[in-house]
């Protein structure tokens, strides 16, 4: 009885391995991990900003409703500035002031569409005109919800007063300055995902020029 291991046939053998055969393709790790550290310093600058426009709104209208009547001006740097303490109902130069409920709707739309929309951010400058108007936007939310006379009807505490202009306060300069850097993202083709929109564009009109 011979003890000489059975040599299968060449034709019981598999198929030999395809000479083309290759490992899936993988992302690349580094790019991965750079994409990660961009996203957290992202949300770390929107949390920064929306906090830092936040509290510094509350703390600066908490300081006039303590220290000043209301209807009282104070010259700061007369004729350019004043603090002058008066509550609004309305939005700016007191528009729709019979309609404060609706200023308190849209207030809770924007945060909830900035809070949705951060998601979807890779540039810091987008992250940071997303926190000032997160940050605004939740300013005068607080105020429209919990100051007098009634819940969600709260008249906002404006005080800055500059010379031909409406009185206003830090959380609408924060939203203004929102606006102004994603009017300037835009008109210079940065999207908010970081990526230049208008490279993009050039990029396809040159292939179609080549072909």
């Amino acid at each position: 009885m011979s003890t000489r291991p059975h040599e299968p046939r060449p034709e019981e053998q598999g198929p030999e391995p395809a000479d083309d055969a290759a490992p899936a393709v993988t992302g690349d790790p580094g790019e991965g991990r750079a994409r990660a550290g961009v996203r957290k310093a992202v949300i770390g600058l929107f949390a920064a900003a929306a906090v830092f426009a936040y509290a510094l709104d509350q703390l600066s209208k908490f300081w006039v409703s303590t220290t000043m009547e209301e209807g009282e001006r104070i010259a700061v740097l007369p004729p350019v500035l004043h603090w002058y303490y008066i509550r609004n109902s309305g939005a700016a130069f007191s528009i729709g002031e019979d309609f404060t409920w609706v200023f308190t709707i849209i207030m809770a739309c924007v945060s909830i569409a900035v809070l949705v929309f951060i998601r979807r951010v890779g540039s810091l400058w987008w992250g940071l005109a997303l926190g000032f108007l997160l940050g605004g936007a939740l300013g005068n939310l607080t105020d429209r919800l919990f100051r007098p006379p009634s819940f969600g009807m709260g008249h906002v505490v404006d005080f800055i007063q500059l010379p031909n202009f409406a009185i206003f306060n830090i959380a609408d300069s924060a939203v203004v300055c929102a606006v102004s850097i994603i009017v300037i993202l835009t008109l210079r083709g940065i999207g908010a995902d970081g990526r230049r929109l208008s490279s993009g564009k050039s990029d396809e009109d040159a292939e179609g020029d080549r072909s």
